[in-house]
Parts: structure tokens; sequence; C-alpha cells
């Protein structure tokens, strides 16, 4: 399944000028970049509990500040939809109040519509009663909208253009696999042909490669294939792939215990490969995943022996919400 709730949140984290820059360019064009970005992702947490209205997929809440000329400071909420739901609007009018009520201060919603129907477009809740009028009007993008022209967001040079591109080919091919396959080895190549540096290269890659999900065999012939592209071009920016990173490190643990066996004695130079071929791999999937907070984990796991413990931990990175949810897998040292 597509796990588009961890690929926008990653993408919005790691691009949010370019996803202003994106969909909505006049509030981009307003904001004073240079006076940095707060997201304040715990204190909307705060007002979703509170109100309790309906599922979310994602949303996100920063704190900028205009390029008017004033010093004046706004929050800008965002919301990442991707089925169509009744209530969507209604939650934009609840979140925006609530949020202006908490801060005293201006409130912009945005909301991205990732669903499959291109009907579906709420921009607007309210309601009258005697002459009273409350509601409230939010800025929309449809990304059913950017699917005519896909050559378009290929030569994009904004960052946030493959996020797009990725999300509507995992829609367009939700009951074809090998189309998936194919598709995400295209995207992943064009990433190269971008110019991106490495660690553009693999923060976008990490995106991707979470929507675009794919069953593990042909996940894998992906990977093998995008490994031999990055061969052929002298370009081994992605090193290994934190999906297959269980499998690719014990097979590589096996190859080197085998060989220092030899003066080891065998059963001592498996551990001994294994353990470092975890080691590594870990410390690609930290990278990978959660980029400088996850690899300063690093001093503390290379001091495990346990190869079992090892291997529990290297599995248990793809599913972690964050650095700190590892730590109590090993003791305390």
């Amino acid at each position: 399944m597509s796990d588009f709730d961890s690929a926008w949140k990653e993408a919005l984290d790691a691009y949010f000028e370019p996803f202003m820059a994106f969909f909505f360019a006049d509030a981009h064009r307003e904001i004073d970049w240079s006076r940095g970005v707060e997201m304040l992702d715990k204190e909307l947490q705060q007002i979703t509990l509170e109100s309790e209205q309906g599922r979310r997929v994602v949303d996100k809440l920063a704190r900028v500040w205009r390029s008017s000329g004033k010093e004046e400071w706004v929050l800008v909420h965002v919301e990442v939809q991707s089925q169509e739901e009744k209530a969507f609007a209604k939650r934009m009018f609840v979140y925006n109040y609530r949020l202006f009520d908490r801060y005293n201060r201006k409130v912009a919603s945005f909301a991205v519509l990732g669903d499959n129907r291109p009907a579906w477009r709420p921009d607007r809740f309210g309601y009258e009663l005697w002459g009273t009028e409350v509601g409230i009007k939010f800025a929309t993008a449809k990304l059913l909208d950017y699917a005519a022209d896909e050559a378009a967001l290929e030569s994009d040079s904004n960052l946030f253009a493959p996020v797009v591109l990725a999300h509507l080919k995992t829609l367009e091919t939700a009951d074809d696999d090998e189309a998936r396959r194919v598709s995400l080895v295209r995207q992943v190549k064009e990433l190269y042909a971008r110019g991106l540096d490495a660690d553009e290269i693999r923060r976008l890659y990490r995106v991707i490669d979470a929507m675009m999900s794919l069953p593990k065999p042909l996940a894998e012939l992906a990977w093998n294939e995008i490994h031999d592209f990055e061969q052929e071009k002298g370009m081994p920016l992605i090193s290994t792939a934190e999906r297959i990173g269980i499998e690719k490190g014990l097979a590589e643990g096996l190859t080197k215990g085998r060989e220092e066996g030899r003066e080891e004695g065998r059963q001592e130079g498996l551990a001994i490969g294994a353990r470092r071929s975890l080691l590594e791999g870990i410390e690609v999937a930290l990278e990978m995943r959660f980029a400088a907070p996850g690899v300063a984990l690093l001093d503390e796991i290379q001091r495990i022996e346990d190869v079992e413990l090892l291997r529990k931990i290297l599995g248990a990175i793809k599913h972690a919400d964050s650095p700190e949810a590892l730590r109590p897998l090993w003791p305390k040292s």
C-alpha cells in the first residue's frame, strides 16, 4: 500500500518553500523566506486532538514572516487530503478558527487535494443564520490538474515537481504493479538528470519510494535496475536502498564471513562479516530515513556486538516514527 502520509510529511518538512512556490505562488512571494520557517506540528496536534474532525492524511502548521515591510508573523496551515471526505471543508474551518483563537494571528489555510475524483474540489465552508454569516474560503491545489502535462513536471526545476509526479503516477498505477515499477525507476533516473546533489537525490528517492510502494519481488527488481544505472553512469549516490537493507546486509555478511573464515574460523568469520554489514546497512538506513538526527545514534549502535539485536534494529528503522523511538531496542550503556 502506498504510504502517502509519511512521504508527504517528509516532503513538506524538507521542501516547504518549494512547495509554496509550486502550488501557491502569490503567498510564496509575500513571505520573507530569509527569516526562516518554524514548524509548529506539536501545536497543531493539540488543535487536531481537541477538534476531532475526522481522518487526516497530512497536516502542517508553519510560522512565517511577511515581506510587506511590517514586522508581522502569520500562520500557514496546510492539509494534504488523498481521498474524498465529506467533512473536509468543515475541518479546514474548525482548524483555522481554533488556530486564530489560540495565537490571535492571521491564519492562511491551504489544501492539496490528492484524490482521484476530478469533480471533488472543496474550497469553502460556512453557514448563515438570521443575519449572521460565518465561514471560510481556502486556497486549493488539485493534483489531477497537473496530470495532463507530465513533460512540464519532468522539466520543472522546482524540487516539489518530482513529488507531484510521483503522487500522480501512484494513482495512475493503482492496479498495475509492473507499470508502477517502470515508472518508479524512470523517475529515480530523472533525479540524476536534474543535476541534483547526492543528498537531494537520496531525500527525493525516499519520498518517491514511499509513495510508489511495490511488492517485494518488484521492489528488488526496481532497485537492481537503479543500482545498475548508477554503476553505468558512475554515480553511486543512493548506495543501499533502505527497503532491502536487511537482505542486502545479510548477503554481504555471509560473503565477508566466508572470506574471513579462512583465517578466523568459519562461524566467527560469518558473525564478523554479518555484524559489519548490518552496521553499514543501519548507517545508510538511518541517514536515508532521519538524516543527521538518525546518524547521531551510530555511536551507541556501534557498541552492540549482538548480531541478532543489530538485525532487529535494522528491521525497525523503516517503521520508526523518530530516531528516539529506536533507543528502547538496546540496553542503556
